[in-house]
């Protein structure tokens, strides 16, 4: 098979692989510009390198990054089935649930996390008391002291939860409507019932569209729960704001803390990667093939 630099196009012409000389030079000054951010960060004669090292492995700083990936995991699982079965509600053709599913996601995309986080947390002040049982009846199931019932952890994945469900709601809508309607209209004319259609056939196939914004989200709702410090959850950076209170190193603790959150968002990006590829199969994608070489065409000498 010849090479593409021996292609010929006729008597008087061949074609010449482009030169792109400038993606390596932006490249390398890219790379020269993060070295030098890593160096003067390393040599910074204000920042006591020795209690980075000292809390890096700080058994409340591991305490506290266990915490923060159990409430991303249960959040982020919360949030995509209640994402689900909204973005259905949404596509339904019954009016009272496309509104409440419109209610919804709009109530919890248009106030601000952190003010969601605060509400849950502090539900205590307008509730001071929680009970479960029938509703203008004596009959009661559960009762208790809303701080008892919904402690400062479950408030926060509550208030997570709920904002995650209202953004991811519009990804899974997006994935579905990307399925060709011929796809439903044919598992119809099998027999197929709306119920399984949308469980084996649509949704499998919205999964490639759904999986790489969703992927982003996981890493977001990671970061995110720093904002639980305001109710006080013990996740990572609450306990490096709590070692920083106390020995007065806020820049060492800060550098301690990102560390964590960058590897563990590294680490997240696997699975994202691994689940793309998978739904992805049959697609090309720009990372899956490498992209074609352009020519330039010139005249033989």
């Amino acid at each position: 098979m010849p090479k593409a630099q021996d292609i010929d196009y006729g008597d008087d012409v061949v074609a010449v692989p482009l030169r792109h000389p400038w993606r390596w030079i932006s490249g390398a000054l890219a790379t020269a510009l993060l070295l030098n951010f890593i160096y003067s960060v390393v040599s910074a004669k204000s920042i006591q390198h020795e209690i980075v090292l000292k809390f890096l492995f700080d058994h409340r700083i591991l305490e506290g990054a266990a915490v923060t990936v159990m409430v991303t995991v249960v959040c982020m699982t919360i949030g995509a089935v209640l994402a689900t079965l909204l973005a259905i509600m949404k596509l339904s053709v019954n009016p009272l649930l496309r509104w409440l599913a419109t209610g919804f996601i709009e109530f919890f995309r248009g106030t601000p996390l952190l003010l969601q986080i605060v509400f849950w947390g502090y539900l205590g002040i307008i509730f001071p008391e929680l009970f479960l049982g029938v509703p203008f009846t004596d009959i009661v199931f559960v009762r208790g002291e809303t701080s008892d019932i919904i402690p400062a952890i479950v408030a926060g994945i509550i208030a997570l939860s709920l904002n995650e469900a209202a953004y991811s709601a519009e990804i899974v809508r997006a994935g579905i409507l990307a399925v060709d309607q011929g796809q439903t209209e044919a598992a119809k004319s099998l027999g197929m019932s709306s119920k399984y259609t949308m469980r084996r056939i649509v949704l499998p196939q919205a999964m490639r569209v759904i999986i790489p914004p969703m992927g982003n989200e996981f890493i977001g709702m990671l970061k995110n729960t720093s904002l639980l410090q305001m109710i006080a959850v013990a996740e990572l950076y609450t306990q490096a704001s709590t070692i920083s209170s106390a020995n007065l190193a806020q820049i060492e603790l800060l550098i301690v803390s990102g560390f964590w959150y960058l590897l563990m968002t590294s680490i997240l990006g696997f699975p994202q990667r691994a689940l793309e590829k998978k739904y992805g199969r049959g697609f090309e994608t720009v990372g899956g093939r490498a992209a074609p070489r352009a020519f330039k065409v010139g005249r033989r000498l």
